[in-house]
């Protein structure tokens, strides 16, 4: 099974959105659909998504927004992958 996750979004703008709103950016393989990617951020991390939103850079990339349902575990996750 293909990843579709590449990597977590490194920006100011993204790490406000963890703290305040629980919320990961992550840019995805373009072909990666909604439900895909849900399902991959709760096997990669094991917590449980909330929403998932998409959206195609200024870059030409597809970039994943995804909300978490449980309280800080967007801090946790991006403490784990060194973010914040």
């Amino acid at each position: 099974m293909e990843m579709k996750l590449k990597h977590i979004v490194p920006s100011e703008k993204a790490t406000l959105m963890i703290d305040s709103e629980n919320k990961l950016q992550f840019i995805v393989n373009m072909r990666a659909n909604k439900k895909e990617i849900a399902e991959d951020v709760e096997r990669v991390f094991e917590t449980p998504v909330r929403s998932v939103r998409t959206m195609i850079t200024f870059k030409g990339e597809k970039k994943a927004i995804i909300e978490l349902e449980e309280g800080d575990k967007a801090k946790e996750i991006a403490t784990s992958l060194g973010i914040l």
